[in-house]
């Protein structure tokens, strides 16, 4: 199930202002959360005995932890540089006052972008933080180019070269 941010798949616009209170989650949620965000593949009856419940109740759980959009959904973490694009990059994006409206829409059209991995609405002088891979460094610079620096909306960018992207392996949801 994509979320309201997912880059592939979503079709509504991120909303800044949807400020949703956080849902309740009790310890058998979070022992899920835990062991389902070191291995989203687990299969249900070791989730079920690593939480201690019955399968059929661990199903529904995890149910009803998408339906209320505590999980967002379910992925395969793919190198870029697997896929030929070796060279990741943060794009920092300032958009134009003008602009301040279509927030949404442009959103919409930077996750549409083949590069484009991660699209983040930030708070500060920026707008959107845009995580981009590549095949090269002309590429990179094409892609600003292109479909950043060309845009009317885009008043600013600032390009950050990532040299390597670790994550955490989380074991303990809070």
């Amino acid at each position: 199930m994509p979320s309201k941010y997912s880059p592939r798949g979503s079709s509504s616009a991120p909303v800044p202002n949807d400020i949703r209170p956080a849902p309740d989650l009790d310890d058998i949620d979070r022992i899920l959360l835990d062991h389902l965000s070191r291995d989203a593949r687990i299969p249900n009856n070791a989730l079920a005995a690593a939480a201690g419940i019955a399968p059929s109740t661990c199903l529904g759980r995890v149910r009803s932890l998408v339906s209320r959009g505590v999980i967002r959904g379910f992925h395969a973490d793919i190198d870029p540089a697997a896929l030929g694009r070796d060279l990741q990059a943060m794009i920092a994006v300032r958009v134009q006052a003008s602009a301040r409206m279509q927030l949404g829409a442009l959103a919409n059209q930077f996750v549409a972008l083949d590069e484009v991995l991660d699209v983040y609405f930030i708070a500060g002088a920026d707008d959107y933080l845009i995580h981009v891979a590549t095949r090269s460094s002309e590429a990179l610079r094409n892609f600003v180019l292109e479909h950043l620096s060309a845009h009317p909306a885009v008043a600013s960018t600032e390009t950050i070269l990532i040299f390597e992207h670790v994550r955490p392996r989380w074991g303990t949801v809070l």
